[in-house]
């Protein structure tokens, strides 16, 4: 059974007063097994981060069904199901340390406080950010609060991680280097994870697959690039495997991008 399964979503987003509008969904379905990586790739305005919305939760004003392993996304989540977004920016609290962060999301999600050191320890750990626990955010680099902010995601073991362009704000040397961290850290947890990117390089680096959007109005996947075939740990530029898989995606990204919808 599939982990997530998105069944002819449809989503309007109402205009002034009630008319015109955008088309931000047409018909988008697919689904992700329980460990897997999919990223989706898209020109902006294609509905990438609506669908990552409409997964965690906050959207339910759409048309079609979402169904976490076999139940509706709004029962599972009622009953503890687990789902953590990571966004562009880190969003930390500045006012508290790192450990302070996590803590604060431990909280909320009933975790006995027996728990906490221990989970703040192993995250942090997971990330290199151990010796930074007691750091506040405004004391450490971009990068190390993008990856404070990946730590803390997955301090409460979700069982989906969503990430919508997490390391587009960073120098490429850095969002590589946080790259490899987010698989550092999924490895040990295997966590199934859904993320958005304008990156063909990153989607190829990260997925076990690509969905690729066409662009909007009424965004849907078009295109469907299989990854598995590579292995991990991925190297980059190192494999001709990789190098051509990045070719076929950039291939599709610029192709989506010039093609008209429902052409």
């Amino acid at each position: 059974m599939s982990q997530i399964s998105l069944t002819d979503i449809h989503k309007q987003f109402p205009g002034r007063g009630g008319k015109g509008g955008w088309k931000a969904l047409d018909g988008v379905s697919f689904e992700i097994a329980t460990g897997e990586i999919v990223g989706l790739l898209g020109p902006s305005g294609c509905g990438k981060s609506t669908l990552l919305n409409i997964v965690a939760g906050l959207d339910d004003t759409y048309e079609g069904t979402v169904a976490i392993q076999g139940k509706p996304l709004a029962e599972q989540i009622g009953q503890g199901f687990r789902v953590a977004y990571v966004f562009q920016e880190a969003r930390l609290m500045p006012w508290r340390t790192l450990r302070e962060n996590i803590e604060f999301v431990l909280q909320a999600a009933d975790f006995p406080r027996t728990e906490w050191a221990g989970r703040i320890d192993r995250v942090l750990g997971l990330v290199e950010l151990a010796k930074f626990a007691d750091f506040f955010p405004l004391q450490l680099s971009g990068g190390m609060q993008q990856r404070a902010s990946i730590a803390r995601a997955f301090a409460i073991e979700p069982d989906i991680l969503l990430m919508d362009e997490p390391f587009s704000a960073l120098d490429e040397l850095t969002a590589r280097r946080l790259r490899q961290s987010l698989l550092t850290i999924w490895s040990a947890f295997r966590t199934t994870i859904l993320f958005v990117s304008h990156n063909a390089f990153e989607s190829t680096f990260l997925g076990d697959r690509v969905l690729v959007m066409s662009p909007g109005p009424g965004g849907r996947i078009r295109e469907e690039i299989n990854l598995r075939h590579i292995q991990r740990p991925r190297d980059y530029e190192d494999t001709a495997l990789f190098v051509e898989s990045k070719r076929v995606v950039e291939c599709l990204q610029r192709h989506m991008g010039n093609r008209p919808e429902h052409s």
